[in-house]
């Protein structure tokens, strides 16, 4: 089976330019996980890989957890790859509907796992984890497709929380 590195590389997924990210830094680079989100054969591979650090770690997890959007095509892989439930976190509360900020239906003390598109610094994550843990529940551990290794397993780290990345950018970057 192809690494996650090479199709990721081989999809188009790394961008070279001049990029403004979430966090508002700039870089020379993008990682586009949604080119790769958007390609079964590449989505299958991910969501297959986040089932086995699941099984080889002995994470505990009741949910499948994501930010909306990026996350949400690799949440739902997960969801169907490992049987976990869905849970999707809006960025921000809708004035429509049940108005609710988090989709999908959950018990309290219950242990989520997130699944992230590119971590750089964490802050999307994390504020999604502090709504969570704000209604009961539990998170412990993130996995993230590609860590861009600026920030974010420090910043979640400080608040007990494990990042696992699939690929970190320092891979990708290599040949």
């Amino acid at each position: 089976m192809e690494s996650l590195a090479e199709a990721l590389k081989e999809c188009g997924a790394i961008k070279f330019g001049d990029f403004t990210l979430a966090s508002g830094k700039r870089s020379k680079y993008y990682v586009d996980i949604k080119k790769a989100s958007a390609n079964p054969r590449i989505l299958k591979l991910i969501a297959h890989n986040i089932s086995q650090i699941i099984s080889s770690s002995s994470i505990p997890a009741d949910y499948a957890g994501c930010v909306a959007l990026g996350g949400v095509p690799i949440a739902v892989a997960v969801s169907l790859e490992t049987g976990l439930p869905l849970i999707i976190i809006r960025k921000d509360v809708k004035d429509y509907g049940t108005k609710g900020q988090i989709v999908g239906d959950f018990k309290k003390g219950m242990s989520v796992l997130m699944v992230e598109d590119v971590a750089t610094t964490g802050g999307s994550v994390l504020k999604a984890i502090k709504t969570l843990r704000g209604e009961g529940l539990v998170v412990r551990h993130v996995i993230v497709v590609v860590d861009r290794e600026e920030g974010a397993t420090g910043a979640l780290a400080d608040e007990g929380v494990e990042l696992i990345p699939l690929v970190r950018v320092s891979e990708l970057m290599k040949g």
